[in-house]
């Protein structure tokens, strides 16, 4: 396929960078009035339309003045989920926070019991209908975390699940075993932790990544280390660190070489420079700040420190039910005062390189997977979270 009258062709990045590092994070190629070939499911070839190929036997698509990008990456969700937690949104409007409804049993507990209740086969089709969704939204690439199950049968269900998924969609799907989510319920702290590492194997079959929820209330820096240790050869760490509180999940996440620690809603000058130097990604979760009140991430003194950020949507029954990467971007300009560019390489290339895969997605590059968006003419980058809700895509393009 030969794509012309490109409007902007924006996202472009050289072979070999695989992640955008402070300056950098502010910078992208954009290319105005282009063309872009591929073959094969990968990019093949772009450049001005005054060098546009002739047409030959190739499948033609005019943009006609619209833009071409990178399709979103979300490297931090819960899509796989039973039914809802809209009753506990009624409780955050009437005052109690996420930690007061979680020691009265509901929160992750909540979503666990119900999960178990609920067979595999409608599991999957209520999580179909949220993949599909984010995927209209231009999600091209997703990871997908268990840890609503809280016990070994729950837990393989979802990991199965997403594997299902995995299967179904044109989507990359990444699979991490999230067992320490929060204590299943009929477990003592000790019992629990014992039962997840000894779930590793069987877990590592299924699932590219493991993940502790390392916070104030949930796992310890003790526990995650453990876990992790178990986890060693088998699977790639990612941390959930400083939601709540200064965890030292941070700082254990960079230890072990986790590929990201995600949410840093609450950080301090330590977290940046345990980082600094480590491949480890810092991924926000701008929509939990939003929906639970909770500060926003400091993104900016991260990048001024050199570092890389990546934004995920966190889309999850109980503190982000959104999945729509777009708005995530919106909120790292709006909230987080990151300029357009810094978002949308946060929503890209280091979202991409969050879940491994940013020599495949995330960008403009050739030989990359085509997972690409075309836009209405007339949009640009800031355009796209200044109006974050005008709708703007004419076609969501995966190979």
């Amino acid at each position: 396929m030969i794509i012309k009258n490109i409007g902007k062709l924006a996202g472009i990045v050289p072979e070999g960078v695989l992640r955008k590092e402070g300056a950098a994070q502010g910078e992208t190629g954009v290319l105005e009035n282009a063309w872009l070939s591929i073959e094969d499911g990968r990019i093949a070839a772009f450049g001005p339309m005054s060098s546009c190929p002739s047409e030959r036997s190739e499948e033609s698509l005019d943009a006609e003045g619209g833009m071409i990008m990178p399709g979103f990456c979300d490297s931090h969700t819960h899509v796989v989920y039973a039914g809802s937690r809209d009753g506990e949104f009624l409780d955050k409007i009437n005052g109690l926070s996420y930690e007061e409804i979680a020691a009265r049993g509901g929160g992750i507990l909540n979503s666990s019991d119900l999960l178990n209740r609920t067979s595999e086969e409608q599991l999957y089709t209520q999580s179909m209908s949220r993949v599909r969704e984010m995927m209209d939204k231009g999600t091209v690439a997703m990871e997908i975390k268990s840890g609503y199950g809280l016990c070994p049968e729950g837990e393989l269900k979802m990991l199965r699940v997403i594997d299902r998924i995995r299967h179904s969609v044109p989507a990359c799907v990444k699979s991490t075993f999230l067992g320490a989510h929060a204590i299943g319920r009929g477990y003592s702290h000790e019992d629990y932790v014992q039962m997840v590492i000894g779930l590793i194997p069987e877990a590592a079959r299924l699932a590219d990544f493991v993940d502790v929820f390392c916070d104030e209330g949930f796992f310890t820096v003790e526990d995650t280390e453990r876990i992790l240790r178990a986890a060693e050869h088998l699977l790639t760490p990612k941390i959930h660190a400083n939601e709540l509180a200064v965890s030292g999940g941070v700082q254990v996440g960079v230890k072990h070489g986790a590929l990201s620690v995600d949410h840093l809603e609450r950080t301090t000058s330590a977290e940046i420079e345990a980082l600094k130097g480590s491949r480890t990604m810092p991924t926000m979760l701008p929509g939990s700040s939003f929906f639970l009140g909770l500060p926003y991430g400091r993104a900016k003194d991260f990048i001024k420190a050199g570092l890389g950020v990546a934004l995920a949507s966190d889309y999850n029954p109980g503190s982000s039910p959104c999945g729509d990467m777009r708005f995530v971007m919106a909120q790292g300009c709006i909230k987080m005062r990151l300029t357009p560019v810094e978002a949308f390489n946060a929503v890209t290339l280091n979202s991409a390189y969050a879940m491994g895969i940013s020599a495949e997605y995330g960008s403009i590059t050739l030989g990359k997977k085509a997972a690409l968006l075309l836009t209405h003419p007339g949009w640009d980058l800031t355009r796209l979270a200044y109006q974050y809700q005008t709708p703007f895509i004419r076609q969501v393009l995966l190979p």
